[in-house]
């Protein structure tokens, strides 16, 4: 009896140590598994979940670009690894993404608000900016969202603004709105301005870098002040990457870096206004002069008009030839780095190099095009080329095509450059989103630029002193 209760109690403690050996990876594993950090520097690499939009991310002329872009971009190199990207079809979806794994953060215009940051850890605020209701010009004004109800309002499914309009549904119960997860804030500022829609929501930095391609379409009235944009990280206990974020945005803000890349986005451009006549006139004077022969020797060489070249300089710089942007581009022809050592340019800001590399690049551009594309129209694609990238530009000529319209001409295809900019349409191409209503505003701003160029040369006029040189 006392072997077989020995033995019993052998077994006992043997099942017990067996048990404690099995469970043992799992009583250690919650503590080994690495950080959300250290995943991202053991691989070398972080995932960013954005959305192609303008005030996100976006194919430009040298590749991706974009404020939010640009930041994470900026934290990358902070963190020593490399950037990868992914951008959502919905908007919706992003936060789905992050949930499961597929990416380390979400940055695109994302507001942290009562829902979400239950689910995320947020970095710090980078951005600033209003809820805004935007509604087509000329048409009655909503003052409030008491003066909502009735109207077709349509507003980004997932968004800060759905919970905008809920948070006014008990003071305002007869408050209606229309969501969509298949459309981006740009396709509804367009249907505001189409009048298919009476109002839309958005953010103001928003509204800012894409109202100069809707002039019909203007702020209504302000829904919330003050809203903040942040960075989401996956939720729980485990914020390491949101707090080196956190490390991070402190100093780029100390260093002026957040508020460089603000600006560059954000800030409207001169150049994408519509021409102004008293200031193209005196820069005509006082600063074209000097430089009418380098536009005719460098039209002479590449076989191209020097009235054309002028205008692109003038589009491009006011024909400063020390003109440069936060971005990199630089000169009278703000050439990139990247397109100036193609070129062999080794001074972007001396004008006789700066001239000469824009007419050679245009020229390439105009040479890669298809034979049967006859000019003007072949120099106004090659020009939208200039601005956005000769890939955007194969997109859109595609575009034209699955429309029913001619590709080989530039009345036609200035419609499809337009679409890049929805993502109804963008989503369909190969390089997706582009700034579309800019490439079409450049090429039509240097086409009126041109014309009175060659009126003025024409006719000897004494503002662009033609005949100084002569």
């Amino acid at each position: 009896m006392m072997m077989t209760g020995a033995l019993a109690a052998m077994k006992e403690i043997l099942r017990v140590l067996l048990v404690c050996v099995v469970a043992l990876p799992f009583l250690y594993s919650g503590d080994d598994r690495p950080t959300q950090l250290e995943q991202v520097q053991q691989r070398g690499s972080l995932k960013l979940l954005t959305r192609n939009a303008a005030s996100s991310f976006y194919l430009g002329v040298d590749g991706p670009t974009g404020p939010e872009y640009e930041l994470v971009r900026q934290f990358c190199r902070y963190l020593d690894v490399v950037l990868e990207v992914e951008d959502a079809d919905a908007f919706s979806h992003l936060t789905t993404r992050l949930e499961t794994g597929q990416g380390d953060l979400i940055a695109a215009n994302l507001t942290p608000t009562a829902v979400n940051e239950r689910e995320f850890n947020f970095g710090p605020g980078y951005l600033e900016s209003q809820i805004v209701a935007v509604h087509r010009r000329g048409i009655s004004r909503p003052e409030s969202m008491a003066d909502l109800v009735g109207l077709k309002v349509m507003i980004v499914a997932g968004s800060s603004y759905e919970e905008a309009m809920a948070a006014a549904l008990p003071e305002h119960p007869k408050l209606n709105w229309e969501l969509r997860d298949d459309v981006g804030i740009e396709d509804l500022l367009l249907a505001v301005a189409d009048q298919a829609i009476d109002v839309t929501l958005v953010d103001s930095n928003i509204f800012a870098i894409n109202s100069p391609f809707y002039p019909n379409v203007e702020v209504a009235f302000t829904v919330e002040e003050s809203v903040p944009h942040a960075w989401a990280f996956r939720g729980g206990p485990d914020d390491s990457l949101a707090n080196e974020a956190r490390s991070f945005m402190l100093r780029a803000k100390a260093e002026g870096q957040v508020e460089q890349v603000l600006q560059t986005y954000y800030t409207r451009r001169e150049r994408l206004d519509h021409p102004g006549m008293f200031q193209f006139l005196r820069a005509a004077r006082e600063k074209l002069p000097p430089l009418i022969e380098v536009f005719r020797e460098a039209g002479d060489v590449h076989e191209l008009d020097w009235r054309l070249l002028a205008a692109v300089g003038y589009q491009e710089s006011h024909w400063d030839p020390e003109a440069s942007s936060y971005t990199g581009v630089r000169g009278i022809m703000m050439l990139t780095e990247q397109t100036a050592e193609q070129l062999g340019v080794t001074d972007r800001l001396d004008p006789v190099q700066s001239i000469d590399g824009g007419a050679r690049y245009i020229s390439r551009l105009r040479a890669r095009l298809p034979n049967r594309i006859p000019d003007p129209d072949r120099t106004w694609m090659a020009l939208a080329a200039y601005n956005m990238g000769m890939s955007h530009l194969r997109d859109a000529r595609v575009l034209t095509q699955k429309a029913g319209l001619d590709p080989d001409r530039w009345a036609n295809v200035s419609k499809g450059v337009e679409m890049l900019a929805l993502e109804k349409w963008h989503s369909q191409t190969k390089h997706g989103y582009a700034r579309g209503y800019e490439a079409k505003a450049f090429v039509e701003n240097i086409r009126r630029y041109h014309e009175i160029l060659v009126w003025m040369d024409t006719r000897d006029h004494p503002l662009l002193v033609a005949q100084a040189d002569r």
